[in-house]
């Protein structure tokens, strides 16, 4: 099912969590919600769940209203299942108690059908300190489909986990929340998992969203500077628009949507994978830094022009700290106008 925020607000005494925030969620869609700690991206959440009244605006699930003037529907009746960061599992029931709780006597089947989606029908009897950390998640995330909700609420649900196992249970997660044809609200501030697990996001500040699209849309074309760098590392060069084209210190870029007409001095982003290093050229930087990923390096350079500059290259060829290299955009690059 749908879900449409309007004109949504909350506030905490004088705090503004969630200011005048208009959002619509298709069905069946992974829709994720993306922001630094404290920007209201909980209390939204929290909103959709019943967990808060809005001050103002009005909130609707498949075409129903749920919270609005006059209109505050209880978490009970939304048909709204939550996954916590914590798990929020009952320490003294087994995993089968767990995922059938508040199911009625007769509907009790679903619990086990839902804890097969999940792949844990063999663990039905084990009570959860006998789990990983993976496999609460999963009893966590059944319990929430069990009663086949229009709307699965996710908050931070990986962040308590080490990096391989929440690589990993993200995609399990993923491919779960399909089979069972969910439409799902997932918060996180952790840009690869929104970026990778979203249909579309939405990127959140001080309680409102300045950006939303698909992933590759707002990674490659953010709204402005501050979203250009929460969401990745990235460049920010100071040009010229001229032939369709910025002119920059380190060359010319091609630009995501084109250069407005009016020619003139403009500021353009771009990652430091659109950039590449050549040996051999006349050097116009040299190398200060290198972070190894294993699978790539991040490397800073010290432009002759006096500016620190990011490259982000595989590692099939290292540059030692301290080489002199040229630097310029890689063929295919694209920035993106920012204010």
């Amino acid at each position: 099912m749908s879900v449409r925020l309007e004109g949504v607000s909350k506030a905490y005494g004088s705090v503004r969590a969630v200011e005048d925030l208009s959002l619509e969620v298709h069905p069946g869609e992974l829709f994720a919600v993306l922001g630094p700690s404290g920007c209201g991206k909980t209390t939204l959440l929290r909103l959709l769940a019943g967990f808060e009244r809005p001050d103002a605006g009005a909130i609707s699930v498949g075409g129903t209203t749920v919270a609005g003037p006059g209109c505050f529907v209880a978490p009970e009746r939304r048909r709204i299942g939550m996954v916590f960061q914590d798990y929020a599992l009952f320490p003294h029931l087994s995993v089968a108690a767990n995922v059938a709780f508040g199911l009625p006597r007769g509907e009790r089947e679903r619990a086990r059908r839902t804890l097969e989606l999940v792949g844990l029908q063999h663990k039905a009897e084990r009570f959860p300190h006998h789990l990983s950390g993976g496999e609460r998640q999963r009893v966590a995330l059944a319990r929430a489909l069990a009663p086949e909700p229009a709307v699965v609420l996710l908050d931070e649900p990986f962040s308590s986990l080490d990096a391989s196992l929440r690589a990993d249970l993200r995609r399990e997660v993923e491919l779960i929340l399909r089979d069972a044809g969910a439409t799902a609200v997932l918060v996180t501030h952790d840009q690869e998992e929104a970026l990778s697990l979203a249909d579309r996001l939405g990127v959140m500040r001080d309680g409102s969203l300045v950006q939303v699209g698909v992933p590759e849309e707002v990674y490659a074309r953010p709204v402005d500077r501050w979203a250009a760098g929460f969401l990745g590392d990235v460049n920010l060069f100071s040009g010229v628009g001229r032939g369709g084209a910025v002119q920059t210190e380190i060359g010319s870029l091609d630009v995501s949507g084109g250069v407005p007409s009016a020619e003139g001095p403009v500021r353009v982003a771009v990652r430091p994978e659109q950039l590449e290093l050549l040996v051999g050229r006349t050097p116009n930087a040299e190398v200060t830094s290198r972070e190894f990923r294993g699978h790539d390096v991040l490397y800073r350079l010290r432009h002759e022009g006096g500016r620190t500059v990011l490259v982000q290259l595989p590692s099939l060829d290292l540059h030692e700290v301290g080489a002199r290299v040229f630097v310029r955009p890689a063929r295919s690059a694209r920035g993106a106008l920012v204010d």
